[in-house]
């Protein structure tokens, strides 16, 4: 289908898992009702505590997120949950769900924000979580759909590998603080969208957390770099229409991955089994 409404939702997920989720559900049934083909959601949708808190994939909540998707006939981007991992520090992991309730694949997020710095602070996410080891992308009949989250925001050569991969919706479910998202967010979204000429669909956690103040301001981009939808600041669904025939429209007026140098420069994809 080359036109189709896609949804992103916007959390102040807290501790409260079995809240959270029924929270989610209530704005699943809105998008559903704003025809949406695909919701998306953000980082940690549900749950963010003080406590460590993972499950299985399959489980507990990826199950009530396929009974959703077989409710409404809707693909479900799950944002991110804690995934349980033999290493002990458990993934950061999005599921993505069929209208059958199939869980047809899955990213583990790949780069940890780690930070020393002299004299001043320090936060080392890769304390607490294993990282991914796999750039994914998967074809569906809503186009080639590619997945990242949160802070792989911040590595172009990532996205420009998904855009070279076929990728026209590249989804970026994030807790970003306050403190980089009011100047960081939305810029570095709109470039990730001009680069590589794709849709970018950013759905956020909102609200004041454990130890910081979730920057909110979902968006959704389109391949020019304009922003088509955008969240006030509280939980809520923003929808907006995706044309595949406007993204190889802009492909044809602005080349850059065709005009690319590839016999001086090369980015590639290397394959690692988990």
């Amino acid at each position: 289908m080359r036109k189709f409404i896609i949804a992103a939702l916007q959390l102040n997920s807290n501790d409260n898992k079995k809240q959270n989720l029924r929270n989610v559900i209530t704005l699943i049934e809105e998008a559903a009702e704003r025809k949406a083909k695909i919701v998306a959601m953000p980082e940690n949708m549900n749950y963010v505590g003080v406590e460590k808190e993972s499950e299985t994939i399959p489980g507990y909540t990826t199950n009530l997120l396929a009974e959703q998707a077989v409710k409404y006939n809707i693909y479900i981007h799950c944002g991110s949950i804690s995934e349980d991992s033999k290493t002990g520090r458990p993934y950061n992991t999005t599921v993505f769900i069929n209208p059958k309730g199939e869980i047809i694949c899955k990213y583990r997020k790949l780069h940890m924000f780690d930070v020393d710095i002299k004299e001043g602070p320090s936060f080392r996410e890769s304390d607490n979580k294993t990282p991914g080891s796999e750039i994914v992308t998967i074809e569906t009949e809503y186009g080639n759909l590619g997945f990242s989250i949160c802070y792989d925001i911040r590595f172009p050569e990532m996205y420009r590998i998904m855009a070279l991969n076929g990728a026209q919706i590249i989804f970026a479910p994030a807790c970003f603080v306050m403190n980089t998202g009011k100047d960081h967010w939305e810029p570095l979204l709109r470039a990730r969208a001009i680069e590589n000429t794709c849709y970018i669909v950013a759905p956020a956690q909102i609200g004041i957390k454990p130890s910081y103040q979730a920057y909110g301001k979902t968006l959704i981009v389109d391949p020019w770099g304009n922003v088509i939808a955008k969240a006030m600041d509280k939980p809520c669904v923003v929808t907006s229409e995706i044309d595949l025939d406007y993204l190889e429209n802009i492909r044809k007026q602005v080349p850059s991955l065709k005009n690319r140098r590839s016999d001086i420069y090369d980015l590639k994809k290397v394959i690692k089994n988990n």
